[in-house]
């Protein structure tokens, strides 16, 4: 069982960790009038695990213990920043737990989601037997596991390789499932795993739970057709044990007929247009933006926010500043921009590689760029559709589905990166309210 290493009250709302900056710490205090979180630290297995929970008014407290105490309990496997988890949350299951190896995506996974336990570690190392005790879980039935297992080494528009060391994650995610033996799991990948050269691995994987699970066909699934601006595709694997959820099957998570389409434009509309190229720091990236409108995407851009769900500083400065993080500038050069002011919609430039965006259509697949073990490089963003600049971090979060509250890690590069590396939670949602009726409970 792990010990608690340390107890300590923190003076803003932020670890002061990757991820956190003076001027957002000092920001956010004056936004919530000073309130304090406190942090439990707690190692085990040379991994580090972090609860946090809110020092302030006894609505707070109620708030996070309600959290805690409803809805059907999910464990994210691969946390990342939180796209599978909103979804999740939304849906109306409680998240207990994230894992994740990569400590600055934990961090903001962290901000949005203070009310669950979180573990960095690889989850290689992980064993279903360990995981509950580990996170303090022990007593709790886990009725979903969920996770989007690293896909680089699968994705077609990356170097697809058999042997990326990295595809050995997607094996262990089945084998969490197969000793955590939770009510459902739900698996998300980019379509590149259906391949052929890839079958006997997803095949392999598979076969240790099927004798458990009743596991459906993979389903392939575009964002846009959800509601999402992005005509990103993901697959999607669910297993469940019968009996405990309603029968399911794959034509059930078919886009629901009232959907409404969201475009580029509408999906932009209200962000400030004009961006310095010299708004660079955190600070400069807060700006005042025009509320959202009642349509079902502009309620997600800056309501449904679950109980236990959401930085309380962001969502303060949303609902009474209208202000949102993460519209931080781009210095190109005289003759980038002149590259870029002769590019009509859906033009690409010839030295970049960077297609403008048009406002009429979707945006295509935003990519995360590579991690430092690869040379950390960024990957080509989008140019505005309006404007001869790349897309902002926070555009980029409009466009991939994202709430106007939700937090990114303070720099442009690790921001897309956490962006590009997510779900649509717009997508996520849906098919995890599927799963939610089908529990029944």
């Amino acid at each position: 069982m792990p010990v608690l290493a340390a107890r300590e009250a923190l003076p803003g709302l932020l670890c002061r960790g990757p991820g956190a900056s003076a001027e957002r710490v000092s920001l956010l205090e004056k936004a919530v009038g000073g309130r304090a979180r406190t942090a439990s630290f707690f190692s085990w297995n040379g991994a580090t695990l972090y609860a946090e929970s809110a020092q302030g008014s006894r609505a707070d407290m109620t708030r996070t213990s309600e959290a805690q105490g409803a809805g059907p309990a999910v464990v994210d496997l691969f946390g990342g920043v939180g796209g599978l988890s909103l979804g999740a949350c939304r849906a109306g299951f409680r998240l207990l737990a994230a894992v994740e190896v990569d400590e600055r995506a934990l961090a903001a996974h962290k901000r949005n989601f203070p009310s669950a336990v979180h573990l960095q570690t690889d989850i290689a190392k992980l064993s279903g037997s360990a995981l509950l005790p580990a996170l303090h879980l022990d007593a709790e039935r886990v009725d979903g596991v969920i996770g989007g297992p690293p896909c680089q080494g699968f994705s077609v528009m990356g170097h697809r390789c058999a042997d990326d060391p990295r595809n050995e994650l997607f094996a262990h995610f089945f084998r969490i499932v197969r000793e955590v033996k939770p009510r459902f799991f739900l698996a998300e990948n980019v379509p590149g795993i259906m391949s052929r050269q890839y079958s006997s691995m997803l095949d392999s994987a598979l076969d240790g739970v099927r004798g458990t699970y009743t596991v459906l066909q993979p389903m392939r699934l575009a964002a846009h057709r959800y509601g999402a601006p992005t005509t990103r595709e993901r697959v999607f694997i669910l297993g469940y044990i019968p009996g405990e959820l309603a029968d399911l099957k794959p034509d059930g998570f078919a886009p629901p007929e009232e959907v409404e389409e969201v475009r580029v434009g509408q999906a932009l509309k209200g962000l400030p247009r004009k961006i310095d190229s010299e708004w660079l720091s955190e600070k400069d990236g807060w700006r005042r933006v025009r509320p959202a409108d009642k349509s079902y995407f502009g309620q997600r851009l800056d309501g449904e926010i679950p109980d236990g769900v959401g930085e309380a500083a962001a969502i303060q400065l949303l609902r009474s500043r209208h202000m949102v993080s993460g519209c931080l500038g781009t210095r190109h050069s005289a003759a980038v921009s002149m590259r870029y002011s002769r590019l009509a919609s859906g033009e690409a430039d010839a030295v970049s590689k960077a297609h403008r965006l048009d406002p009429n259509g979707f945006c295509p697949t935003l990519r995360a760029g590579t991690g430092k073990e690869r040379g950390s490089y960024q990957a080509v963003r989008p140019i505005h559709p309006s404007e001869d600049r790349v897309i902002t971090p926070r555009e980029a979060a409009r466009l991939q589905g994202f709430p106007d509250w939700f937090q990114f890690d303070r720099t442009k590069w690790h921001s897309f990166r956490q962006i590009g590396n997510s779900v649509s939670p717009i997508l996520a949602e849906h098919i995890l309210s599927v799963v939610r009726k089908g529990l029944g409970d």
